[in-house]
């Protein structure tokens, strides 16, 4: 994670898109992610859209998404 702008208000980071799973159910249960200008990814809570974010690197989201498609976190769902 990066420091200096974790928990950050999600709308002060310059997203201009904010993307959602397919998959996330009509009451807004997800998290929602959106590339930032200086190449960092933004997660912000969709049901507090004007909350505090966490931002990570490109790397850190593709390690992430690496492990979900591998279903190394398929037990805290379970």
């Amino acid at each position: 994670m990066r420091d200096g702008v974790n928990g950050a208000p999600a709308t002060s980071l310059g997203v201009s898109e904010w993307v959602r799973s397919s998959a996330s159910s009509a009451a807004g249960q997800c998290v929602e992610l959106g590339a930032m200008p200086d190449g960092g990814v933004a997660v912000r809570n969709s049901r507090d859209p004007h909350g505090p974010a966490l931002v990570y690197t490109r790397t850190e989201i593709a390690m992430f998404v690496e492990g979900a498609r591998s279903g190394e976190f398929d037990h805290l769902i379970e």
